[in-house]
């Protein structure tokens, strides 16, 4: 009999296919976030889970099922996992890092450029039939070539995000304690200086204890007021409850959002905020980088099976 694996949600297809070549594939038949009873009762039934970063997966989760052998997660992100209990119990834990960089580098400037455009709200002037014909002073915005952008995280996102920056002809710093490649010439500054200097900042950390509200009302005063916060990162990294007072203040000119502080809830202040755009959290979703994502999650719990390390796993110490 083929070993059982439980997907919590359905993947693109070619993603499924590869899985059906070794495992029994039960998964969940809704598109919504299955309740922790629902993740429950397909963890006992599988010996591998693949689960998402919208599925919490407790401690309760992973000693339900002592026949467990790995657990597969669709994306890059793990704070969804408690990874510790699971290496405690010998699980491995794998992720899909890498192939989402260059698309949600992409949904980064979509959004730069969409908050310092004003094109949602151009968009749905002209949708609701007030565009009576050019004006000098209509809906202007800001421009984006010339400015400084300042990156907060100079991982493999934040560099791609850098990368595209160079076209615009954009003076780049930024705050971590990694050094970003020399050929962006990026000037590696302290947090607090990049706030006041940025005119676009953009956040690229990892969510950890230190990283939760690393944005806050403190840091919001900090930064200029014609400057754009933008987060494709993680949600509570940014204090959401600051951010709206920021934006209806005015200490800040506006922000791009794709992730939220209690997602899929948002902050009803911010859907009030017109200078604020606002999406789905759709940094990896393109048809390519989805399918390649489901594929390196198959790819691993196939190497988990078959008793091979899995080339994205998350705590190698287990092997040890």
């Amino acid at each position: 009999m083929k070993p059982k694996i439980f997907v919590t949600r359905l993947l693109p297809k070619p993603a499924m296919d590869l899985l059906a070549t070794t495992f029994e594939v039960r998964v969940n038949p809704h598109d919504h976030v299955l309740t922790k009873n629902e993740i429950l009762e397909g963890t006992k039934w599988c010996d591998l889970l693949l689960c998402l970063l919208t599925d919490t997966i407790d401690k309760d989760i992973i000693t339900c099922n002592p026949k467990l052998i790995g657990i597969v997660n669709y994306a890059v992100g793990f704070n969804n996992i408690d990874v510790k209990v699971a290496a405690e119990l010998k699980i491995p834990v794998t992720n899909t890092p890498g192939v989402l960089t260059e698309t949600t580098a992409d949904l980064t400037w979509a959004l730069i450029m969409a908050v310092s455009r004003n094109l949602y709200k151009s968009e749905k002037f002209l949708r609701e039939g007030k565009f009576q014909g050019w004006g000098p002073m209509l809906l202007l915005g800001s421009d984006i070539h010339g400015k400084t952008l300042g990156i907060v995280g100079a991982g493999r996102i934040g560099t791609a995000v850098a990368r595209r920056a160079v076209g615009f002809d954009m003076k780049i710093i930024y705050a971590d304690t990694d050094e970003m490649e020399l050929e962006y010439q990026a000037e590696k500054v302290p947090f607090d200086e990049l706030l006041q200097r940025a005119d676009y900042v953009s956040i690229h950390v990892p969510l950890l204890p230190e990283t939760r509200h690393l944005i806050g009302e403190r840091e919001l005063y900090l930064m200029k007021n014609s400057a754009y916060l933008i987060n494709t990162a993680r949600g509570p990294i940014v204090d959401e409850k600051a951010l709206v007072k920021a934006l209806q203040k005015g200490w800040i000119a506006g922000a791009g959002l794709d992730v939220y502080e209690n997602e899929p809830q948002v902050e009803s202040g911010l859907l009030e905020c017109e200078n604020a755009v606002l999406l789905p959290h759709l940094g990896s979703a393109t048809h390519e980088t989805r399918t390649k994502m489901g594929l390196i999650a198959a790819s691993n719990a196939i190497a988990i099976f078959t008793g091979e390390i899995p080339p994205q796993i998350v705590n190698p110490e287990i092997y040890e």
